[in-house]
């Protein structure tokens, strides 16, 4: 990882809260569930935060689309590998944040935690009972990319989403 690399994600840190990151995991979730209609492994709701607030692969995210799934995600960092490599360290970063981002999230019961299974379920907005909010321009593409990763995911197992972002689990 450059020092560019942690000055950005110094920057994005400052400006980031872990309400925003309940939103994204849940998105996540939700974008798993949608596919298949199983829970999301828990492990996996640790990388979306590192996908999507560093702005290089989140631009990967947003310009691939969601039927040439991961595996062409990842083929666009070919040419610049560390950046994916880097993935694995900006996922120990963020970990703070991401636990935090979870108990928002289980706490305001936009997910439900399964500790035996090691899974999340995301509850839908008519089960939560609420309105869907309006979504300010400035961060509208955040969700749907949190959603896209999600189905992602749920095309592969955990071994393969690992071996394709090079990351440990």
């Amino acid at each position: 990882m450059t020092s560019a690399d942690f000055t950005e994600l110094d920057e994005i840190q400052a400006v980031q809260n872990p309400a925003f990151g309940a939103y994204l995991i849940w998105n996540l979730a939700l974008g798993y569930q949608a596919d298949r209609g199983f829970e999301l492994p828990f492990p996996l709701s640790f990388l979306v935060l590192p996908m999507l607030l560093h702005r290089p692969t989140f631009e990967a995210v947003l310009s691939t689309q969601r039927s040439s799934g991961l595996t062409l995600f990842a083929a666009k960092f070919d040419k610049n590998r560390e950046t994916l490599v880097a993935l694995h360290d900006r996922t120990l970063q963020l970990r703070g944040l991401s636990l935090q981002s979870l108990g928002i999230a289980a706490r305001s019961r936009l997910i439900r935690i399964d500790y035996g299974q090691a899974t999340v379920r995301a509850h839908s907005f008519d089960m939560l009972n609420v309105k869907r909010p309006r979504i300010p321009e400035r961060i509208k593409d955040y969700p749907k990319a949190a959603d896209k990763v999600g189905y992602w995911f749920s095309r592969l197992g955990l071994a393969q989403i690992a071996s394709t972002l090079r990351i440990d689990f």
